[in-house]
């Protein structure tokens, strides 16, 4: 587990920071040297600038970052409070660090997070073929609803290299 770590909302000075993080996060070589890649399903930027600012500047929402003790970025998670439910997405970790417990520290912090604004459970959507990635939500106590969102068609997101259309699926933990 990363020690010496702080926690703290996002503001605009962040956002090339967050973008570069996101993006060597879900995508290209970077991404493979971790085990949360998404490049085997989908080409292309996993985000822009432009996004992470309105996202950042969306109704009851926060980026939550995580870095070291000379302040390096390392981690981030997107957080709005949607109803009585917070809403986690966009988790990404420096994947040289991965596998470090780092994205429970996030999620760990989220939870706390969503207390404090009185919400009484968080949920995610997840690619449905990413069969490790629901693993790990499951072992942190997320649990299927039956619930699906199509996956965002707007390629500035990213590229499908499959044919068949991704599927996300949406998952929700009790606090």
């Amino acid at each position: 587990m990363l020690a010496n770590l702080t926690f703290s909302p996002a503001t605009d000075a962040d956002i090339a920071a967050l973008n570069h993080l996101v993006n060597r996060a879900y995508r290209g070589e970077a991404a493979e040297q971790g085990w949360t890649t998404e490049s085997h399903l989908l080409a292309g930027q996993r985000t822009d600038q432009a996004d992470l600012r309105e996202q950042l500047h969306s109704p009851g929402a926060r980026f939550l970052l995580a870095r070291t003790a000379v302040q390096e970025l390392v981690g981030s998670v997107f957080l709005q409070q949607q109803g009585p439910d917070l809403y986690l997405g966009m988790l990404s970790v420096e994947p040289t660090l991965q596998a470090q417990g780092l994205g429970r520290q996030l999620v760990t912090a989220a939870e706390a997070y969503a207390r404090t604004l009185g919400c009484t459970a968080i949920r995610i959507t997840v690619i449905s073929v990413r069969y490790e990635l629901l693993a790990w939500y499951e072992r942190l106590g997320f649990r299927p609803t039956g619930g699906t969102v199509d996956f965002p068609t707007d390629t500035r997101f990213g590229i499908p290299r499959q044919t068949e259309p991704l599927v996300l699926l949406v998952l929700r933990k009790e606090l």
